[in-house]
């Protein structure tokens, strides 16, 4: 009781700052699952939400507000005061797993400071609020000027604002934009869709939504507004439609090939294989209306958060073990409640598992150990119709005898081995065996202290002087597969575009792109050499690539030796392995040409030898 409550001094600042954090398109995520929880806030828990115009402005003024409508329980008068311009506070429950009572304002508030306006009716009469940005005073409640020269902060709602699908009882919350005059319905700059882009946004952002509750978006037929109509219509031959939205469960289960779950270490992970784009025609113009190409994200509450898609998309699909077909394989991981915190983050952008982010490379680990029957039925009949060639095996014969120099002096302690390590396990000296280890009288090995936890704590771990030897990796070779978008084993635009090879760490596999114009034009020299000779292009082909994929797998072997040294972070290999850096590898021209020299001298006779006979040939004749 004698606790004075916690207060706010600067809301402004909070509003803003938080807002800061929140992805531009989110209000309208805010907005609609407010019109969501006020409908299940009825008895009947059904009713319809709605992105539409106010079509009062437009009429009066000309100008087009976006603005969102549900038939939900409504507010009173005395409701719109409270949690209107209140920054944390909600209608609803407020907890951490539900509703935090702050997303419109930080959101939509923040975008639309010449007003969010509130026209709310509840047991048939309306009120009406506008939440802006006073020059002067910040955010707050706009003050109106009744006809009677009083003034107030919430007013009567003009009957003529009242949108038809309101009856007794429900909001409308109009975006105000920046100023009187922002055509607040037009789509956000760079906008993929423009036509549909708020449909595509919701379809996305939600898996499903509750039963009873239809969620519905007006589209204008024309990106130009001086083309829109200036009163509802219902057909898009009209200028505008209403089109309902589903989210994306819906989406997926009408294309899907297959699909099911894969249960995970505090998680299910919902997957779906879709048809192939080339025989279901209608899922090829699905693209502007939900997310309906392979992609990744986290599921928590029927909506998607953390979803990657395109090249982000395939590379993550590619830790989970989809290392072909990526486009058509949907995966949603979904982290069980039972017992861990799970929690969105205040922006509404990012899940939380006990406060920390989201466990991706584990689930990645665990779900490639149980890919569906469904999924390696597809990769294997991509490979099939492929001729996705690997040369793995005559390179390993090659290597085995420079297994001793992809070692990089890199140690393990064993009672067997023969030489001793001191400090970092990174490299070691030869000792003879009878050489005695000085130890100090703690039990340690012997020196000066050094006065660092790091070091102190590092005697637990490394007994100095134990006998060591050198590790060798059991598998050095990663598996190899060439691949093409020909023999659609990899997509136009991917990461792999006009890049040498991309490795997959956790599979430890390396995806060698048969497009890249490095390979193509060295395959095409020797081919324009031996152009007379019968079957020299496979034979070509052949040994361009065998030796291009010697260099690949060299530079993998020899940088993943470095692995667990003091100056080699995980970001320091990843970058030394990433598409770029493999890229360079293969740069380097003169003796991988020599090499292909030799191999084609060998198999399709020395160019001098082939000239001469050429020339007696036509002597001959």
């Amino acid at each position: 009781m004698g606790t004075q409550p916690l207060r706010v001094k600067n809301a402004h600042f909070l509003l803003e700052r938080l807002s800061a954090d929140a992805d531009i398109l989110q209000q309208y995520r805010e907005l609609t699952q407010n019109g969501i929880e006020a409908i299940l806030a009825m008895a009947d828990k059904s009713g319809v939400v709605l992105w539409d115009v106010d079509w009062y402005r437009v009429e009066a003024q000309g100008v087009y507000k976006l603005a969102v409508i549900d038939t939900g329980v409504g507010m009173a008068r005395h409701e719109l005061l409270e949690y209107i311009n209140q920054l944390s506070s909600s209608s609803g429950v407020q907890a951490l797993g539900a509703n935090f009572g702050v997303g419109a304002k930080i959101t939509a508030g923040a975008r639309n400071p010449a007003g969010l306006t509130y026209a709310s009716w509840k047991g048939g009469e309306g009120w009406m609020v506008n939440f802006w940005r006073d020059p002067v005073e910040g955010w707050g409640l706009e003050q109106f000027q009744l006809p009677n020269e009083m003034y107030a902060h919430c007013v009567p709602a003009p009957l003529a604002l009242k949108p038809p699908a309101i009856q007794d009882h429900g909001t409308m919350v109009i975006l105000g934009g920046t100023d009187a005059d922002q055509n607040t319905v037009v789509a956000p700059a760079n906008a993929r869709y423009p036509s549909h882009w708020l449909t595509r946004y919701l379809n996305k952002r939600y898996f499903a939504f509750p039963d009873g509750i239809q969620v519905k978006v007006r589209e204008f037929s024309k990106k130009d507004p001086e083309e829109w109509p200036v009163a509802p219509s219902q057909y898009l031959r009209d200028g505008a439609m209403i089109r309902p939205i589903t989210g994306q469960r819906a989406k997926l289960e009408k294309h899907k090939a297959a699909a099911g779950s894969v249960p995970l270490t505090g998680a299910t992970a919902h997957w779906w294989l879709l048809n192939d784009a080339e025989t279901d025609t209608a899922l090829k113009d699905q693209a502007a209306l939900w997310q309906a190409s392979g992609h990744v994200a986290s599921l928590y509450q029927n909506e998607l958060y953390e979803m990657r898609e395109g090249t982000a998309a395939k590379r993550l699909l590619q830790q989970f073990g989809i290392l072909f077909g990526s486009t058509r394989v949907v995966i949603y991981v979904e982290p069980s409640s039972e017992a861990q915190q799970v929690i969105a983050n205040t922006a509404r952008n990012q899940l939380l598992i006990d406060g920390a982010s989201l466990p991706w490379g584990d689930w990645a680990d665990e779900f490639r150990s149980k890919i569906p029957t469904p999924i390696t039925d597809m990769m294997d009949a991509i490979l099939a119709g492929s001729s996705a060639s690997s040369y793995r095996d005559a390179i390993r014969d090659r290597l085995k005898n420079l297994r001793e120099l992809f070692r990089v002096t890199r140690y393990r302690r064993t009672p067997q081995g023969a030489m001793a390590t001191q400090g970092d396990v990174s490299g070691g000296r030869p000792t003879p065996r009878d050489t005695p280890v000085t130890r100090n009288p703690s039990g340690g090995a012997g020196g000066k202290p050094t006065g660092t936890a790091g070091k102190a704590y590092g005697a637990l771990l490394a007994d100095l002087g134990d006998p060591s030897e050198p590790t060798i990796p059991r598998d050095m070779e990663p598996k190899t597969t060439w691949v093409s978008v020909a023999e659609k084993t990899r997509e136009p635009n991917d990461n792999l575009e006009d890049r040498a090879a991309s490795y997959v760490a956790p599979s430890h596999e390396l995806l060698i792109n048969r497009d890249f114009r490095v390979y193509r034009d060295m395959i095409k020299h020797w081919n324009d050499k031996y152009a007379s000779v019968p079957g020299a292009p496979e034979v070509i082909q052949a040994a361009v690539e065998e030796w291009f994929e010697q260099q690949l797998i060299e530079t993998i072997v020899g940088v993943r030796a470095l692995e667990g040294a003091r100056s080699w972070s995980d970001a320091d290999l990843d970058q030394a392995l990433s598409e770029v850096a493999l890229t360079a590898a293969v740069m380097p021209r003169y003796h991988v040409y020599q090499q292909i020299k030799r191999t084609l001298g060998s198999r399709l006779g020395g160019l001098r030898t082939k000239a001469s006979s050429d020339e007696s040939a036509e002597a001959s004749a």
